[in-house]
């Protein structure tokens, strides 16, 4: 049996952009995909802390080390710029191989979304 589970998450970033007049997605500063073990084009979830809203839309990398955090396109409707965001993407893999599977976890600088090592 395969189950969905968490496979990497982007815990408290702060938004630095919303843009609405560009195709939808999220820009994240490749440092951070990096260290979050996240990938362009892969499939996220995210929620906003501020004000509960929960969505999903797909990854574009941006500039590195920039701390840039864009929604792009109608997901830019559903956030401010300064709102904090988790952002998660899961993966399938086998019950037992869940059972023991360790997620990416990382937590940004609250107000520059640098890694923290």
């Amino acid at each position: 049996m395969m189950i969905e589970v968490l496979k990497s998450k982007i815990h408290c970033a702060r938004v630095t952009e919303a843009n609405l007049n560009y195709m939808g997605s999220i820009t994240i500063d490749e440092d951070l995909l990096d260290a979050a073990n996240m990938i362009p084009g892969e499939k996220v979830y995210i929620a906003d802390n501020n004000n509960g809203e929960r969505f999903e839309t797909y990854i574009i990398k941006g500039e590195r080390g920039s701390g840039k955090i864009c929604l792009n396109g109608a997901a830019a409707r559903k956030v401010q710029p300064d709102d904090i965001v988790i952002i998660m993407s899961y993966a399938l893999m086998d019950f037992e191989e869940a059972k023991s599977f360790k997620p990416t976890v990382i937590f940004p600088d609250p107000a520059t979304n640098k890694v923290v090592k």
